[in-house]
């Protein structure tokens, strides 16, 4: 949208927000769901393989009812399916996080990516970052540290370790999509990124030649919960990002942390100490502030030096 549209186009009213905010609530119902189904017996291929697969063909029959005005080129086609190649490992790498770490924090590692972003974006000249940017970026950095270090009992370093490779998997993948896909239909982008994790997965399922189903009621319930939530967020968020722009559903999204927080604690009894609920609001404060400080004003203008979207 060029900065003269922005300016015609009216404030959004606060119902606009709800797509955002289900979405962040959405995905927060299948972090939780997906502890449930770990529990049950399933295991991280067995899941995202039989989700993929389900989630893309829903994505397809979506896309057959209202198909695309324009499609992508062979270029975008082609950046877009290696987007969902980056988008098989960011799967696999946030579910195996979440399946070995409690979710609260497997959840907030994951998140460090938004600020991660803004600073590569900064590094290779995509954007121009005020200083302030950073100082938010390092009270985020520091309100993780301080949720791990106050979280009881061990943390399993492999965890760790794949939750913050899934989110620089997803600082790339947001990256080469500014770059690379500006002005493309968003959904034809999202299918062709769904379409090679479901036929990933389902090879390598192939290949290991067993699959994991739930051993109980429980688990069958959460992984159909999955899939819907999962469908759903993923419209949502389209819909969110059609009505109020990508920042500010970015800034509805930085919820997840804080309602997956929440829900782990109530439904699953993740142990919480005071100074993780201080870490973790450190951290999604910061977040929000940078978020806010990106959202584009009201007559268009954006509030970051050198902002061109995301």
């Amino acid at each position: 949208m060029s900065i003269a549209a922005a300016a015609a186009a009216p404030e959004p009213r606060l119902i606009d927000y709800g797509p955002g905010i289900g979405a962040a609530l959405s995905f927060s119902v299948a972090d939780v769901l997906s502890k449930v189904v770990f529990a049950s017996g399933m295991d991280v291929l067995s899941l995202i393989a039989v989700r993929g697969i389900l989630v893309a063909v829903a994505f397809w029959l979506w896309l057959r009812a209202a198909p695309p005005r324009v499609p992508h080129s062979p270029r975008a086609r082609a950046i877009s399916i290696g987007l969902g190649l980056l988008y098989a490992a960011n799967t696999f790498l946030l579910m195996y996080a979440i399946q070995v770490l409690p979710l609260s924090i497997a959840i907030l590692a994951y998140f460090i990516y938004p600020l991660a972003t803004g600073i590569a974006a900064a590094a290779i000249g995509l954007e121009h970052v005020r200083w302030h940017s950073f100082v938010v970026a390092l009270v985020a950095f520091g309100g993780l540290a301080l949720m791990l270090n106050a979280q009881p009992g061990a943390l399993a370093p492999i965890g760790l370790f794949a939750a913050f490779a899934a989110a620089l998997t997803r600082v790339v993948g947001l990256l080469v999509t500014r770059a690379a896909l500006g002005g493309t239909d968003a959904r034809i982008t999202t299918w062709y990124s769904l379409a090679p994790p479901a036929a990933v997965f389902a090879l390598a399922l192939l290949m290991r030649g067993t699959v994991h189903f739930p051993l109980t009621a429980a688990g069958w319930i959460g992984f159909f919960g999955m899939g819907i939530t999962t469908t759903v967020s993923t419209l949502w968020v389209y819909v969110s990002t059609a009505r109020v722009g990508a920042f500010r559903t970015a800034l509805a999204m930085n919820l997840e942390p804080v309602l997956s927080s929440v829900l782990s604690f109530v439904l699953l009894g993740e142990a919480v100490t005071a100074l993780q609920l201080v870490g973790g609001a450190v951290m999604v404060g910061a977040l929000c502030g940078y978020n806010l400080s990106r959202v584009p004003s009201a007559k268009g203008a954006p509030r970051t030096a050198g902002w061109k979207g995301l």
